[in-house]
């Protein structure tokens, strides 16, 4: 059982208790995991604010080529730390011709003459080469990957858009609030068939929902993290994004020496723990004996069950996917009620992969329920991706790997492809389930605009097994009568010494980047003008949207480079018309600054004042509404792309993540809210005047006027919020993109 208490708590002789009122909460903070390394790294600015330096950088071959532009174009010399860039998820060099290898070539180039750490296509995923290389007790990692999480292991990491390592590269700093700080406490043992997957998955669905911990950092502690092996640390670790989190931090004990020890890194080891008396905002108390084998359901993480509850109610829970499928996707239809049967649900695949699923322990213990059985001869089948080449080279000398084959499964390359759309995509209708990080819609590479869709149910490796070796059928792993013993891990990084570049300190200016013909650089931006123009071009009422809907993941990572070819699919597989509107917004933008009189700006701007004379100093651009944009992917081209389109501004209740909002930030998009329960009647087409919106972003002004203009032109006041800028954030902004800003300061 996982249960979230909102009460103050306090570590009070090595277990937690309700704290008193009288509590220092700021200086009791200082006490935790999570205040004592991020004190340890923060610059000594006494503004209330983390200005935080990080060891250690990580990125992959979606994120490394266009981090590395922004770098160059703003001055970038060397690389100030190491920065590791792996080759995981654009490593189907067949798709789109020799684009994705370009950018591989590009990187390593750019590990050659910056100084980097190149790590080859199918060697390792970003995730696991951090921990088996990067990671140390009491250190911080960044990444451009949302699941940059080593807490298990005594590291703080914290996934994050691109611009935020542009800042690390040219030597600034990450900039955060100090954040609240949530203690998971730990007890019991887990039951055989129960792993780290079912763990996770009972706390995103007990934290998700409500945004319970929503920018803050989780800390592990309590006498249950004896009974977990690292790799299952790890594996709810990598988790802890869904729950919406900051970032997290375990305490660490034997374990984690012991696995330092046997990664041949033992001087990275440190014990870790809470000081007395320290202080946390919430608890979470994680029951592991009481947790179940879980499912989580489409179209998130968090709309979990337990596997039984779900078997014992399935066509009531599937019809309710089959709506949601219904309003989000009309051109396809979903039918996986007729999945139900007397026998039970029989699911089409079963995929156990990446950073969470890939680990070598849950392939141990799948391998172990696999023996003597078969995936059998029809449709259902299995695939399994070790996280790294060490892993696959020590499940091959453990036997695991002959055990999965003889029993039909199939071995495949390092990859995260099933964890974004580009790999293992099933049969239309096709029902997976999947050992991997997320199951958002288009996760398993489906096109619903195109009529076609299929759907990703999240399952541990462990009850994948049971449902392989059941034919399909859904099946608890706790059912299954089977034998398994803890192996010990043997790590053999040779072949890392074989493949990889190992650059850092050894910058060479002399070396030549190599950029394909799909690698350009990033078009021109203006800086904010006086006033503001928006176009509202996407109105998205969903509860949630994600960055994959912002921008979708799969097929279309292979332009990540290429932020013209990128930007045509903003918005694709949940508003098509996105992107033809906003580009004729920016070509009416673009033909004002040439001294044009585009009719629609003059049509909207008569509406509020002299229009010729507001033509001079107001930017026309466009603008998403949603009502909670952003959860999920760190991928900065969930805002790059609407910018490079000529976006200007999102309007939102809230934003999902910190991490989105910097990312609009960091582009010069204007990050907007709304009062809490504030109507926004306006729909597509319909425009925001915001007038003095330069002197209100650059005097701090947080509450800020603006002009809601209907098509039908009807004219009503709008209050808009842009709160928390901080200094940087609001030069960043007035600059107009975070490379301006760099440009600007080298001038």
């Amino acid at each position: 059982m996982v249960k979230y208490l909102e009460q103050g708590t306090q570590w009070i002789n090595g277990a937690p208790q309700k704290a008193a009122e009288s509590v220092d909460k700021n200086a009791g903070r200082n006490g935790t995991i999570a205040y004592q390394i991020m004190n340890a790294h923060r610059d000594a600015t006494e503004d209330g604010i983390f200005h935080i330096r990080f060891n250690a950088l990580v990125s992959h071959d979606i994120t490394y080529v266009g981090i590395i532009q922004t770098a160059r174009a703003s001055g970038l010399k060397e690389f100030p730390i190491p920065y590791a860039m792996t080759n995981c998820h654009n490593s189907l060099c067949a798709v789109g011709g020799t684009i994705n290898e370009d950018d591989h070539v590009f990187g390593l180039s750019a590990a050659k003459k910056y100084g980097g750490i190149y790590v080859p296509a199918n060697q390792s995923v970003i995730h696991s080469y951090a921990r088996e290389e990067l990671a140390a007790c009491g250190n911080m990692i960044l990444g451009s990957d949302s699941h940059t999480r080593y807490g298990a292991l005594g590291t703080m990491g914290v996934g994050e858009g691109g611009p935020e390592l542009v800042k690390q590269l040219l030597k600034n700093t990450y900039d955060v609030a100090p954040p609240e700080v949530v203690l998971c406490y730990v007890t019991g043992a887990p039951k055989k068939g129960v792993g780290p997957h079912d763990v996770a998955i009972a706390l995103v669905k007990e934290t998700f929902g409500k945004g319970l911990v929503k920018n803050k950092v989780l800390e592990f502690a309590g006498p249950g993290l004896a009974s977990l092996p690292y790799d299952f640390r790890s594996g709810i670790d990598v988790m802890t994004t869904e729950t919406t989190c900051l970032s997290s931090i375990w305490a660490t004990d034997e374990e984690i020496e012991k696995y330092y020890n046997d990664y041949k890194r033992p001087e990275c080891f440190k014990k870790l723990e809470p000081k007395e008396g320290a202080y946390y905002d919430a608890i979470i108390n994680i029951e592991l004996d009481k947790v179940e084998p879980m499912i989580a359901l489409p179209f998130h993480p968090s709309n979990a069950y337990t596997i039984h509850e779900f078997l014992e109610n399935a066509d009531e829970i599937l019809a309710g996917v089959e709506e949601e499928a219904k309003k989000k996707f009309p051109k396809a239809h979903l039918d996986l009620r007729s999945k139900v049967s007397e026998k039970g649900v029989l699911a089409d695949q079963g995929v156990i992969a990446g950073c969470s699923g890939g680990l070598f322990d849950n392939i141990v213990e799948a391998a172990d329920i696999m023996a003597g059985g078969s995936t059998g001869n029809g449709y259902f089948s299995l695939n399994v991706y070790p996280t790294s080449v060490p892993t696959s080279l020590a499940l091959t000398k453990a036997g695991k790997t002959m055990n999965l084959l003889e029993a039909g499964a199939v071995i495949k390359p390092s990859f995260c492809g099933p964890c974004f759309g580009a790999g293992d995509v099933p049969a239309n209708n096709g029902l997976s389930l999947r050992h991997t990080t997320r199951n958002f819609p288009n996760r398993e590479g489906s096109k619903p605009g195109e009529g076609q869709i299929s759907a990703v149910a999240l399952m541990d490796a462990r009850s994948i097994a049971a449902t392989a070796k059941n034919g399909g059928y859904i099946t608890a792993a706790t059912d299954v009568d089977y034998e398994t013993e803890h192996l010990h891990y043997e790590f053999d990084n040779t072949v890392y010494k074989n493949r990889c570049y190992y650059g850092f300190g050894k910058a060479d200016p002399d070396a030549e980047l190599i950029l394909g013909p799909n690698i350009t650089d990033w078009p021109k931006m203006y800086e904010l003008a006086d006033n503001m123009l928006l176009e509202l071009d996407a109105v998205i009422r969903d509860p949630v949207t994600t960055t994959d809907e912002l921008i979708p993941s799969g097929e279309t990572s292979s332009y990540r480079s290429n932020p013209l070819r990128l930007s045509e699919f903003a918005l694709s597989r949940r508003v098509p018309e996105y992107v033809g509107r906003s580009k004729a917004v920016a070509a009416d933008e673009a033909a004002r600054r040439e001294g044009q009189k585009p009719e629609k700006m003059v049509a909207a701007l008569s509406k509020v004042g002299d229009a010729d004379e507001l033509m001079k100093n107001t930017q026309f651009g466009s603008c998403v509404f949603a009502n909670k944009p952003g959860d999920g992917s760190a991928r900065e081209q969930a805002a790059s792309c609407q910018k490079v389109l000529g976006g200007f501004a999102n309007i939102c209740y809230e934003y999902a993540t910190k991490r989105y909002r910097s990312n609009c930030i960091n582009w010069g998009i204007l990050p907007f809210t709304l009062a809490e329960g504030a109507e926004f009647p306006y729909e597509d087409g319909d425009f925001v005047f915001v007038p003095g919106v330069r002197a209100a972003i650059a005097s701090g002004q947080e509450e800020i006027p603006a002009k809601a203009i209907r098509k039908d032109g009807t004219v009503e006041d709008l209050t808009l919020y842009v709160k928390g800028l901080t200094e940087d954030e609001k030069k960043i902004i007035l600059e107009g993109c975070l490379m301006n800003y760099y440009a600007a300061q080298n001038k």
